[in-house]
């Protein structure tokens, strides 16, 4: 009869402690790891190849690399790296998931499953302000994290606010608060233009008042020329396939983009007063033609082997990827080029199929896929200077 109640009691004490580590493992949990070192200065470097990832980098601020997995999102530092380093902050939130990232300026915003909003301190580590948003999907990002930090769905930028779309709905945030600004019906395709608005369908507002812009085409449009997160497009069609420019208030006329294949981009560009942002459009195939985006008039070429890709632009400039997978960068104003190299670490082979991409303050970031779209290596993605 004792042998009987103490193997009973045994059995509920193990029953107990099964349960009691359960609910530690299962149960909603957040941990916040903020740096304990300086804020990184932005590095000096010139042209090359820096290093790789296993992991799409969000570059922010020229001086951190912000990294997405399915619970997670953290920085490392420096920016140019040869490899992932221990992070300087990382965030974790259980059981939810990481479903997209943006950054504006130094502040990084995440959007979670649960819709809540967690904009962080990108010097620090340490959160700056937390919102709630429209219920969001679970991770997408696959393997390299790249559509959560480089075209996370629904979650945008424009000048200093964080533009959140879901359930029919939008929600214009300040970065610096968190507090909403305005929010507004928003169905179908959403991004930013250059100009300061959003395109949602065939609606379009203007970000800072979120009042409905006037003196636009009809949509819905299609986007042309946009950075991270489809913000900060150069250009869009209308529902006509005709093509604008949308660097400023009211768009102007493209005609060069009317040609379904072309693309455009604006490129800061130095001049006696200071700099102004221009606007280009790209034809691409066994060469690339840079052409005036209103008269479509050609401006200058580059060609070489297996035509190449426009990824983006920098101060003055354009970087391309070409079909042997070099990256080149050429002036903007002449087609000359200033720099080429292969975009691979040391003897690493180049017959990859570039996935997605970023340009920012001067980097370059790609994607490298084989031929059935699974990572090329186990480090896939490759992070070099353009400037």
């Amino acid at each position: 009869m004792t042998r009987v109640l103490v193997r009973s009691l045994l059995g509920l004490v193990l029953l107990v402690v099964a349960g009691l580590i359960g609910w530690r493992v299962l149960s909603p949990a957040e941990v916040l790891a903020p740096a304990t070192d300086s804020y990184p200065a932005a590095p000096a470097r010139g042209p090359g190849v820096t290093g790789k990832t296993a992991a799409a980098p969000l570059i922010v601020d020229g001086r951190i690399r912000v990294f997405a997995a399915e619970r997670q999102v953290k920085a490392d530092a420096p920016v140019d790296a040869r490899t992932a380093y221990t992070p300087r902050w990382s965030l974790r939130r259980w059981p939810q998931q990481l479903n997209g990232v943006v950054a504006i300026g130094a502040t990084v915003v995440s959007r979670w499953s649960d819709g809540e909003l967690v904009a962080i301190d990108g010097r620090t580590g340490r959160i700056a302000w937390r919102a709630d948003g429209p219920d969001a999907g679970g991770y997408t990002g696959g393997g390299t994290g790249a559509a959560t930090v480089w075209a996370p769905p629904g979650l945008l930028t424009s000048g200093t606010t964080v533009l959140v779309r879901g359930g029919g709905r939008v929600l214009a945030l300040d970065v610096v608060t968190g507090r909403t600004q305005w929010q507004a019906d928003c169905d179908g395709l959403s991004f930013g233009t250059a100009g300061g608005q959003l395109i949602c369908g065939a609606a379009v507002y203007e970000v800072v008042t979120g009042k409905a812009a006037k003196a636009w085409p009809t949509g819905p449009f299609t986007e042309v020329g946009c950075g991270v997160a489809h913000s900060g497009c150069a250009g869009l069609r209308d529902a006509a396939g005709r093509g604008w420019i949308t660097g400023a208030r009211t768009p102007q006329r493209a005609g060069a983009l009317d040609e379904p294949g072309n693309t455009m981009r604006l490129v800061q560009r130095s001049t006696a007063n200071g700099r102004v942002a221009s606007a280009f459009a790209f034809s691409t195939g066994a060469a690339v033609v840079a052409r005036s985006p209103v008269t479509g008039g050609e401006l200058w070429n580059w060609s070489g082997p297996g035509g190449a890709t426009v990824l983006g632009t920098g101060a003055d400039s354009v970087f391309l990827l070409t079909g042997d997978r070099q990256l080149v960068t050429v002036d903007a104003s002449t087609g000359e080029v200033r720099t080429q190299f292969p975009l691979a670490v040391g003897t690493e082979p180049t017959d990859w199929t570039p996935g997605s991409w970023q340009v920012a303050d001067g980097y370059v970031a790609v994607e490298r896929l084989a031929g059935d779209g699974e990572p090329f290596t186990v480090e896939t993605v490759v992070v070099a200077s353009g400037i």
